[in-house]
């Protein structure tokens, strides 16, 4: 055990020296030189109590000239993170200090916005030279990416809570330089300073000019300040607000290497992540050891005694999985071609899965590359449908099946059918909540696109192959008559054998799983794949060994019906992680209302059916193996 402890923990030093050293293939600093123009772009507006997400122009700040939302891929306008340009003028190594940048008067409508913004606390998303804009904590050392909307406090004048906004904010921009190359200076750091200030110009009675009216509140010789006498409220319509900004450029030491390393650095309580789950990989192994010796130890002395069986008396009063040798590879009474359809379906997303680790693993889905993780998880799962044609085909046709082609154009229409019906859904409600980050008509035309003008092709090719290969061969022959299976003890109920089967799988993934729904849904950064990975392996090792373990028993009481437990046992994980979703929604999120918890609970539910799939066919899978192997080994007359 200290030697695989040993090596479980070389390979995460590995892969994490190597995700290290992967900062994001094919991309290379951008240099600068003093006084050209640095592009502000504007990204989203998000929160942790509402998965709905804005787009920047969605809420009514300064605009200038026309500006078109765009994603950097297919990933980003799904998901709806895309940028836009800004009122806001850098250039590189020139301070600036309180410029105005608009004036509006705001109607009851937008403070209405305001309002509900502030009290579901979004965060505004800025993105400078693909740096995302940061607020930092320096009690706790870390920083946190956007800046709040406005507040919520009481002022001296008031008791009561009032909404006030930030319509002041002081970037600071480090870059590092070599003045001996003379190539340039690149950017390492984006932060801002927000302020909420009820700006005062000196003669109000001329007509307000952002380019020559004087700000007494803040100006060229009066920096702004924290002064709650003066914060920009909110509550009522007509309500005059000056937006203005400062910038601020520092020198650093830091490489462009690792301008990232302090958004990944994260909460400091993250750090009981690497130590939880190395504990937890270490318990998952221990396990998967104690189950394999006892199920090679026993397996082992059955098969001598079966095969040293001399007399029919004595293999007459023999009992256990043998008896069902003849029933074992009967083919599922309850539909044969839907357990192939699922099974295939999981194929094709194990291979999808194991494909996108490797890609994360050298960097190819850094998170300077927004939306890459999903572009990869998109194309990767369409250039595998060949997988699940081809499983689906072999499936279908051990079970005797003869209805191919209904088979094979079910295969490539059951998964992405149903997830792309509950995908359209959640945009139906994210456009009617009156969010324009909701995916556009031709993004879903491409989609449905690489469905089926790249997917469903695949399958059928695959689908074609499987079937013109030969069925898959089994050692024994199965019985015309079906043997009469014996009254089970309640412990070996399916319905008890399915709700024990996934628990050990999903508890090899349930702390690994808290840190990737805090990701998504309090929109952290999530960057240790290479612990995610080893998790992956043992989740694909716990699958198959708990359900080879279940299928073992449920043979010894001669009930020779595995195929539907051996996927459901394993895929019953996929209602643990649902049910954990409803734990985390419940005690980590502040998610209220009708939309915003439809739209959280068919995410999860999309994930949950998604990780069903995967555990289940990993399981069947197994087992197919496991009992073509133990049938072999024996005896047959």
């Amino acid at each position: 055990m200290a030697n695989v402890s040993l090596l479980l923990a070389s390979l995460l030093s590995f892969f994490s020296y190597a995700y290290g050293s992967y900062y994001l293939p094919g991309v290379t600093p951008t240099y600068y030189q003093q006084g050209q123009g640095v592009s502000l772009k504007a990204n989203k507006v998000t929160s942790t109590k509402n998965p709905v997400q804005y787009e920047y122009y969605d809420l009514p700040f300064c605009k200038r000239g026309k500006s078109k939302s765009k994603a950097e891929n297919l990933g980003g306008r799904v998901a709806g993170d895309t940028s836009t340009n800004s009122p806001y003028e850098l250039k590189m190594k020139q301070d600036e200090a309180c410029v105005i940048l608009c004036r509006k008067v705001h109607k009851k409508g937008d403070i209405e916005m305001f309002k509900n913004m502030i009290e579901s606390e979004y965060r505004v998303h800025w993105l400078l030279d693909n740096l995302p804009v940061a607020v930092r904590n320096d009690e706790l050392g870390y920083v946190s990416r956007g800046y709040p909307v406005g507040f919520l406090a009481t002022t001296p004048k008031s008791k009561k809570p009032q909404h006030f906004l930030f319509n002041h904010v002081r970037i600071v921009v480090r870059y590092n330089e070599n003045l001996e190359d003379g190539i340039g200076a690149t950017i390492v750091g984006f932060e801002v300073i927000p302020f909420s200030i009820k700006h005062e110009y000196e003669d109000a009675s001329k007509a307000f000019n952002k380019d020559t009216t004087v700000l007494s509140t803040c100006n060229q010789f009066t920096p702004a300040q924290f002064n709650p006498e003066k914060f920009q409220p909110v509550e009522k319509g007509d309500e005059e607000v000056i937006y203005t900004y400062d910038v601020k450029w520092e020198r650093s030491d830091l490489p462009w290497t690792h301008r990232w390393d302090v958004y990944l650095k994260g909460n400091p309580d993250d750090e009981i992540h690497y130590f939880s789950i190395v504990n937890s990989l270490m318990i998952v192994l221990f396990l998967t050891g104690v189950v394999a010796m006892i199920m090679l130890r026993t397996l082992h002395k059955d098969i001598s005694s079966y095969n040293e069986m001399q007399t029919l008396e004595e293999a007459q009063e023999e009992s256990g999985w043998k008896l069902v040798h003849g029933d074992v590879f009967r083919p599922p009474a309850f539909s044969p071609m839907l357990l192939s359809i699922l099974a295939g379906s999981g194929v094709q997303i194990l291979a999808m899965t194991v494909c996108t680790m490797v890609c994360a693993l050298f960097g190819l889905t850094s998170p300077a590359n927004r939306g890459g993780l999903l572009t990869t998880l998109l194309l990767l799962y369409v250039f595998m449908g060949s997988f699940a044609g081809y499983f689906s085909a072999r499936i279908y046709k051990l079970c005797n099946g003869k209805e191919w082609k209904t088979n094979t154009i079910l295969t490539a229409l059951f998964y992405p059918g149903v997830i792309g019906v509950l995908f359209c859904s959640v945009n139906i409600f994210v456009a009617f909540y009156g969010s324009s980050a909701a995916t556009p008509f031709t993004t879903l035309l491409a989609l449905m696109l690489l469905w089926f003008g790249v997917s469903t092709p695949l399958v059928f090719i695959g689908s074609y192959f499987g079937f013109k290969k030969d069925t898959i061969e089994v050692p024994v022959r199965t019985n015309q008559i079906a043997r009469h299976i014996p009254d089970q003890v309640w412990y070996t109920h399916p319905a008890f054998s399915i709700a024990l089967g996934g628990i050990l799988p999903f508890g090899a993934v349930c702390i690994e799983l808290f840190f990737i729904m805090s990701a998504m849904w309090l929109h952290q950064l999530y960057f240790v794949f290479s612990f995610l990975f080893v998790v992956l392996i043992i989740l694909i090792a716990t699958c198959a060994e708990i359900t080879i373990v279940m299928c073992y028993f449920q043979l010894c009481n001669e009930d020779y019906r595995w195929w539907w437990r051996s996927f459901l046992s394993a895929g019953s994980s996929g209602g643990y992680l649902f049910l954990y979703s409803m734990w985390y929604f419940i005690t980590k999120l502040n998610i209220t209302g009708m939309v915003p918890t439809t739209i959280y609970f068919a995410y999860m539910g999309m994930i949950s059916f998604t990780f069903f799939l995967l555990t289940g066919s990993i399981g069947f899978f197994a087992c197919l193996w496991f009992v073509r192997k133990i049938y072999g080994a024996i005896k047959v007359d």
